[in-house]
């Protein structure tokens, strides 16, 4: 604990956003480029370093955090960096897109704004790139051993590299056409820029992890076979089949789901397309959902300049502070935020019928109505109660001429035939069944991630990656295995 005041002194300072009216043309991170080295020694210094450290509790990871917030407060970045690499594969990833549960769970924010963990996280990442703390860490020697993983996303990631540096040959398959699931096409840039994604993969090459780009296992190869061609296979595909929104009207043209607009826009950026054929450019666009995603779809169409957006959320409009009865300390509480899209789209006020922030609360879709083209012109919605009743008289009707459903997902999607051809048994509600150890009911096939949690946070596929490892570690070895096993697979979220 470099300050013992330095919760006492100091406030709570993020890192500063660039101005909405310049980042909004462009797709760079929204932040000011090093605005967080001058900053963050010092806001490094509030951490208490306290006896029972309830963020390592929040962080499914296990992250140390106390231990690299006192080194980044002395300014030892490479200790930092170690300390951080300890227990996270890709810290620059959660350090931009993880909503930071741990900062829910510091015992600061029992009654001060929370220690800025996150953003050290991110300075310690970056700053271990920069300085060259982050070289490949290849294997002594191989173990003959042959892992395939299908799927590239965090949770794939991080149990490939973790195998691989166990000494296993290990190959990933991803059906896209480069590397790094939806932190490649459904991420946008202006939360994630590519190159820290790029960069881990050459890491991860350089190690020995092969990469089988463009190869829908089901489809391009059999995934049965592939099973007898690899000593363990590891299914990290995602939850990546969309929730439906049955109401009339769903068939007009010009409703889709968020998935099929984030990765053309991302396709834009990366120089495959000049101009997404889903652009929302002059469009009034209404996004159904009020997650993440939402928002993402959210910054993406007002840089690509919509005439309107509107965002729709079932919820209720949340509070500005915890509700200490329903979501006591240290539990993640549902607290109004304001994203960067948000921000963009309150300054610029996209949704002149909406809140400030372009979202409309409690919120719900009766149905849409079109043209004679058969082309989406307005959406029907009305307001719910808590129960999410329709209030009676609360009816009104938004323009739309293009309308993103951006509802969550449901589990793994069954249409590329892994789950038949290898026989997998699932869970009631669509995730891939399995034991205690990440076992599936088919031997030799384990289960990570998403496709077997359901839809979850990236720290906690990162950590699920992390735990198939030495899952398959221990089965390979007929042993203990060394690597660490940050989670089970039945380990949830902190909740009251």
């Amino acid at each position: 604990m470099a300050d013992p005041k330095g919760f006492l002194t100091t406030p709570r300072q993020e890192w500063p956003r660039r101005p909405v009216e310049e980042r909004v043309r462009d797709w760079d991170e929204v932040y000011v480029p090093g605005g967080l080295l001058p900053i963050i020694s010092k806001q490094a210094d509030r951490c208490m370093d306290c006896g029972v450290p309830f963020c390592h509790e929040a962080c499914p990871l296990g992250n140390l955090i106390p231990e690299w917030n006192d080194l980044v407060s002395r300014e030892d970045w490479r200790a930092a960096a170690e300390r951080l690499h300890a227990t996270n594969n890709f810290p620059e990833f959660t350090g931009r897109l993880c909503p930071a549960p741990c900062e829910a769970g510091c015992v600061l924010a029992i009654n001060q704004p929370a220690v800025t963990i996150k953003n050290v996280e991110c300075a310690i990442a970056d700053k271990a790139w920069e300085e060259g703390f982050a070289q490949p860490a290849p294997p002594d020697r191989l173990s003959g051993r042959t892992v395939a993983v299908i799927g590239s996303g965090p949770t794939g990631l991080a149990a490939a590299q973790q195998l691989t540096r166990a000494g296993h040959t290990v190959a990933v398959y991803e059906r896209d056409d480069r590397i790094g699931g939806l932190m490649r096409y459904g991420i946008p840039a202006f939360k994630m820029e590519k190159h820290h994604l790029e960069r881990r993969v050459e890491q991860m090459r350089a190690e020995g992890t092969r990469f089988r780009a463009s190869t829908t296992v089901g489809q391009d190869v059999d995934a049965a076979e592939l099973r007898s061609r690899y000593d363990v296979v590891v299914i990290a595909t995602g939850a990546t089949a969309w929730r439906e929104l049955p109401v009339p009207g769903r068939g007009l043209a010009g409703i889709h789901q968020a998935m099929e607009y984030l990765p053309l826009a991302n396709r834009v950026c990366e120089g495959d397309l000049e101009r997404s054929p889903l652009s929302a450019e002059g469009r009034h666009v209404v996004i159904v959902g009020g997650g993440d995603t939402g928002a993402d779809c959210l910054g993406t169409a007002v840089r690509e300049r919509a005439a309107s957006v509107t965002q729709l959320d079932i919820y209720r409009q949340p509070g500005a502070e915890r509700d200490e009865e329903n979501e006591p300390w240290p539990t993640y509480p549902k607290l109004y935020r304001l994203s960067a899209a948000h921000e963009e789209a309150g300054a610029l006020r996209t949704a002149p019928q909406a809140h400030a922030d372009a979202r409309l609360f409690a919120a719900s879709t009766l149905r849409f109505e079109g043209d004679e083209h058969g082309r989406v012109r307005g959406l029907h919605l009305v307001e719910v109660d808590a129960g999410r009743r329709p209030v009676p008289g609360t009816e009104r009707t938004l323009p739309a001429d293009m309308v993103l459903l951006a509802l969550g997902f449901s589990g793994p999607d069954q249409g590329d035939g892994v789950i038949a051809q290898l026989g997998l048994g699932l869970e009631p509600r669509g995730t891939i069944a399995r034991g205690p150890d990440f076992t599936t009911n088919v031997p030799g096939v384990f289960a990570a991630g998403d496709a077997a949690r359901g839809q979850s946070l990236i720290v906690w596929a990162i950590a699920e990656g992390r735990a198939v490892a030495a899952a398959v570690d221990q089965y390979l070895t007929g042993g203990t295995s060394h690597l660490p096993a940050p989670i089970g697979p039945y380990d949830r979220p902190m909740t009251a």
